[in-house]
């Protein structure tokens, strides 16, 4: 379960719900209930007397023949409400699923110690940091629309206020992040829109293993990450220590700063700028990341509707499941219902629509 309150939940506004195809269904089908309820009171009048009525729907007419339409028959606005009734119910019956949901970020630790998993920007994630322990894991909301990216610190050594320092992706001497971290760090990109765009890079170095799986979704929906450690087999020209162990790797960008290993200058461009040897090492590990500027086509991923768990330490080969909606799911499942599936309450009820009157 989450360990944030009522502040990680975003707010939805009218703007996130009804999806793109889902409007014009709505729109068709209170139209063609208005019409059918214009057309049987017609018919009643006609069967009654000579009454002056229409067959169109009010709300379609043009302002001066609105002024000119005579309100001629009660029941009719009966139906009206009745129809609007109906949809409202059918609506509602059809679940959360109308509305665009918030993303699920299930955050699991895999490592053999505890991490320290930051996130900018981190104001509806528990303020940007937390502490993790090995094997255990965190479920976040992410609000519609967030942009940012996440990674995790280790070695660090935090006080009860929530002030100290970590070996690896430290932001500042905070437990919260209100920035990004220094690198190296491995970090997740995520920008959430209509599809979700997502990779891990490794192009500010890195730091631990880390995969995120989209689980649920539409699309291409790769899984993005590394298959093992670079810390073991990181350069030692690139590599930190602390006690004698290698906890990060730098990029070639940082260490030696050079148009060609940084892609700027003559080399500012996806045609010469090229993969090195250092950033060929980097993919070897991670060969679903970016190491470097313009590793994009195999790295940049894409996903509609889904909910991601990002796993440190861990194999983007390994199987996961995250708890969403009162049901698991795990990558590799089916994906959401079809379309016709999330609107069967509509159709049910767009016969009580027509029939009625």
């Amino acid at each position: 379960m989450s360990r944030l309150g009522k502040e990680s939940l975003p707010h939805l506004s009218i703007e996130n719900c009804f999806p793109t195809v889902a409007l014009p269904v709505v729109l068709y089908y209170y139209y063609i209930s208005t019409l059918t309820i214009h057309v049987f009171s017609l018919h009643k009048h006609l069967s009654h007397g000579p009454l002056f009525t229409t067959i169109y729907a009010p709300s379609i007419l043009p302002p001066l023949l609105r002024k000119r339409q005579r309100r001629i028959e009660p029941m009719a606005s009966d139906h009206s409400i009745l129809s609007t009734v109906v949809l409202v119910l059918t609506l509602v019956s059809a679940g959360t699923e109308v509305c665009e949901s918030a993303r699920i970020f299930t955050l699991i630790n895999d490592c053999k110690e505890t991490v320290w998993p930051a996130i900018f920007p981190g104001e509806n994630f528990g303020g940007g940091g937390f502490e993790l322990k090995s094997g255990q894991s965190i479920v976040l909301t992410a609000p519609v629309a967030w942009s940012g990216r996440i990674w995790g610190r280790t070695g660090c050594n935090f006080d009860k206020n929530g002030n100290g320092t970590c070996q690896t992706g430290r932001c500042g001497t905070s437990l919260k992040c209100t920035g990004s971290g220094e690198t190296p760090a491995t970090l997740a990109e995520f920008t959430l829109a209509t599809p979700d765009f997502y990779d891990v890079s490794l192009v500010d170095g890195f730091n631990i293993p880390l995969a995120v799986t989209p689980i649920n979704g539409k699309g291409n929906c790769s899984v993005a990450g590394c298959n093992g450690d670079l810390r073991p087999i990181c350069p030692k020209e690139l590599a930190v220590k602390a006690n004698g162990k290698t906890v990060a790797c730098r990029s070639a960008c940082d260490v030696f700063n050079t148009d060609e290993y940084c892609c700027r200058g003559a080399y500012g461009g996806p045609v010469t700028c090229k993969p090195t040897n250092y950033s060929k090492t980097f993919k070897a590990a991670c060969p679903a990341a970016y190491s470097y500027a313009y590793d994009d086509p195999t790295s940049i991923l894409t996903c509609s509707g889904t909910d991601y768990v990002i796993t440190l330490c861990s194999s983007r080969n390994k199987p996961v499941c995250t708890y969403h909606n009162n049901k698991l799911h795990c990558n590799g499942s089916e994906g959401k219902k079809s379309l016709m599936g999330k609107w069967w309450p509509l159709m049910l009820g767009l016969p009580l629509m027509i029939t009625y009157g």
